[in-house]
């Protein structure tokens, strides 16, 4: 009998390889990733194509004594087995668990800590993961530093004996400040080789950037973004090359029963399949929209115009720029104008939907961060963030337009419009590039208004 690949047991005795399919055809040749995102095989009897849902809380055992693969779906179920397998594969990971939600993954991680521990972290943060580490700072017993994670050497000096973990996110949200992985893994392992780099890879998915490959212990996601893709399901994903780590992960997923319901499983796995094309045409999108807004004289946050500081860094460690950018008007009244009055761009958190949407962090997503620290943090409160979608460009790009003009966020001149406070005038047919086309004329001011 030929040895099994990955053939490590959990603590639960489980036999978990990291992928459901092979991805190699062939000796010398990997499938590229947007071929291993489709590419899947069960061991279902009926040979279904796809994974079945297995809406079963039991499962009979073959004896007194057990002996199944599965006894009840708390602790393990075959189409969440096939899911996690599957992500281990594409996100380049020994092992990889899926949860009820993002918070529920980052939630799972800080179950490691002990009282005394520190964690060093950003000033730039998701607001509930603020939340919840202010929640461990307040009750646990858990020390938390905030400093400037796009600065190697300031999380270096942060670092101690008492470091447990060190947690990232990149592009931050919603500065889209990049943080350069590599070298602050390799600082902090350097510095105290306990304690685990954690990256918050939501913003980019593994489409765009695989941590694990670049120093990481433990990358974790919200899935209800990107890799979901619609909006229809919460989901939290763990991924490590560890297994120790990856097993420790799943005892606190098993005690605590956070693991995802297989249906759940199911519809993720579906989005799974189309993220390659999602995303390539979220991106155009994006890219197009960045340009208009930055030609326009708006400030504007995103890592694929050249006119970001950190370009070169980002794209060092990334395949792509993603899909979420931020620009800053001046005026709180200003901003909020211009959220209300678009009719594409949806009001709401979150992002990575195949719906295009629009929001005031400092209102929403980020409202949970203190007014005094947001000032600290230096988070303009006109700050307005932008989740792009899969919608027409050019219709995209007049719903904005639109909306800056009802907002008096622009001026219009003679030749065109621009940003208050601006000098460049640039014209209403200003040429907006993308992947698709060699160029596309954005509309005239006010076109398609009502």
């Amino acid at each position: 009998m030929s040895k099994k690949p990955f053939p490590n047991i959990d603590l639960d005795g489980h036999d978990f390889p990291p992928s459901p399919a092979p991805s190699s055809p062939r000796p010398g040749r990997k499938y590229a990733l947007a071929t291993e995102l489709v590419y899947t095989e069960s061991n279902d009897q009926y040979n279904a194509s796809s994974m079945p849902i297995y809406q079963s809380a039991t499962f009979k055992q073959t004896s007194g004594s057990g002996g199944g693969e599965y006894d009840y779906t708390r602790s393990g179920n075959p189409t969440r087995t096939h899911l996690e397998r599957h992500l281990a594969k594409i996100m380049s990971a020994s092992r990889a668990l899926v949860v009820s939600s993002g918070m529920g993954a980052l939630d799972v991680v800080t179950r490691l800590l002990r009282p005394g521990d520190e964690v060093v972290t950003g000033d730039d943060l998701y607001g509930g993961t603020n939340r919840l580490l202010k929640y461990l700072a307040t009750n646990n017993g858990i020390t938390v530093h905030h400093v400037d994670t796009t600065n190697p050497e300031s999380v270096r000096a942060a670092i101690n004996t008492k470091t447990a973990l060190v947690l990232l996110e990149t592009p931050t949200n919603p500065l889209i400040k990049i943080v350069d992985i590599p070298a602050i893994a390799t600082a902090v392992h350097a510095a105290n080789p306990g304690a685990l780099v954690v990256v918050d890879n939501t913003m980019l998915s593994p489409m765009l950037m695989n941590p694990l490959d670049l120093g990481a212990d433990i990358v974790y996601e919200s899935a209800t973004k990107y890799l979901c893709g619609h909006h229809d399901v919460m989901a939290g994903v763990l991924a490590v090359k560890d297994e120790t780590i990856g097993d420790k992960l799943f005892f606190t997923i098993n005690a605590t029963g956070c693991g995802l319901p297989p249906n759940e499983c199911f519809l993720l796995m579906r989005g799974i399949k189309t993220l390659a094309i999602r995303m390539e045409k979220q991106q155009s999108n994006a890219q197009a929209v960045a340009e208009f807004l930055e030609a326009h004289g708006f400030r504007v946050r995103f890592p694929g115009l050249k006119s970001h500081p950190q370009h070169a860094l980002h794209w060092s460690m990334a395949r792509g720029a993603g899909a979420v950018l931020s620009f800053e008007t001046g005026n709180v009244d200003v901003s909020e104008r211009i959220v209300g009055s678009t009719k594409i761009w949806g009001i709401s958190v979150s992002f990575g939907c195949v719906n295009s949407l629009i929001s005031m962090p400092c209102r929403m997503s980020h409202a949970s961060i203190d007014a005094k620290t947001r000032a600290e943090r230096h988070m303009p409160e006109d700050i307005v963030r932008l989740c792009v979608g899969i919608e027409d460009i050019s219709d995209l790009i007049d719903d904005l337009q639109t909306a800056l003009v009802q907002a008096g966020a622009v001026r219009i001149t003679a030749d065109g419009f621009e940003a208050w406070g601006t000098g460049q005038t640039v014209a209403g047919g200003v040429q907006v590039k993308t992947d698709e086309e060699p160029v596309v004329d954005a509309p005239e001011v006010g076109a398609g208004a009502s």
